[in-house]
C-alpha cells in the first residue's frame, strides 16, 4: 500500500519559487557530478519506508496550499559534522502541479494517506500559467470553498 509525505516548503512565496529552487539545485548537482535526484535532509527516518517507496511522493505545501508533488526515489543515511544521524530524502527531479488544497501549518513532515492526496492537475507545469494568474490568497479562499 502506498503512502506519501507532506512537507511545508518554507521560504517559498510561490510555485515558481519552488520550481526555480529545484532547477538551481539540479544544475548544482550535475556540476558536482552527483545524481539527478533532488534531496532534502530531515532528522527523522520514515518508519513506513516500504510504503513510501511503493510509488509514494512528497507533497509540498506552498503558502498554506498543497501545490506540488515530487516522486520519492529512496533514502540515504547522512551524518553531519558532529556525527548526528539524519535521513536524506531522495526525490525524482520531476515536479507535478496538484489541485490546490488548503493545509494548516505543521512542523516537520507528516504521512499523507494515498486517499487524501490531491490529484495532479492536467497539463503538468503548463497548467501553472492558467492557475497562478490569481493571487495566492484568492486561490486559497477558492480552494477552501471547494471551487478550485
Amino acid at each position: 500500500m502506498t503512502v506519501h509525505l507532506i512537507k511545508l516548503c518554507v521560504g517559498a512565496e510561490s510555485v515558481e519559487d519552488v520550481i526555480d529552487w529545484r532547477r538551481r539545485s539540479l544544475l548544482e548537482r550535475r556540476k558536482a557530478g552527483l545524481s539527478a535526484h533532488m534531496t532534502h535532509v530531515t532528522r527523522m527516518w520514515p518508519r513506513r519506508e516500504a510504503e513510501l517507496l511503493a510509488g509514494g511522493s512528497i507533497y509540498w505545501v506552498v503558502k498554506g496550499l498543497i501545490r506540488l508533488r515530487q516522486p520519492l526515489a529512496g533514502f540515504e543515511e547522512y551524518f553531519n559534522e558532529e556525527g548526528i544521524r539524519y535521513c536524506r530524502l531522495l526525490m525524482e527531479p520531476s515536479l507535478m502541479l496538484t489541485q490546490p488544497t488548503p493545509k494548516r501549518p505543521f512542523q516537520g513532515w507528516r504521512y499523507l494517506p494515498a486517499d487524501d492526496a490531491p490529484p495532479d492537475l492536467p497539463g503538468g507545469l503548463d497548467a501553472l500559467k492558467d492557475n497562478d494568474k490569481a493571487p495566492q490568497a484568492l486561490i486559497g479562499e477558492l480552494a477552501e470553498l471547494g471551487l478550485l
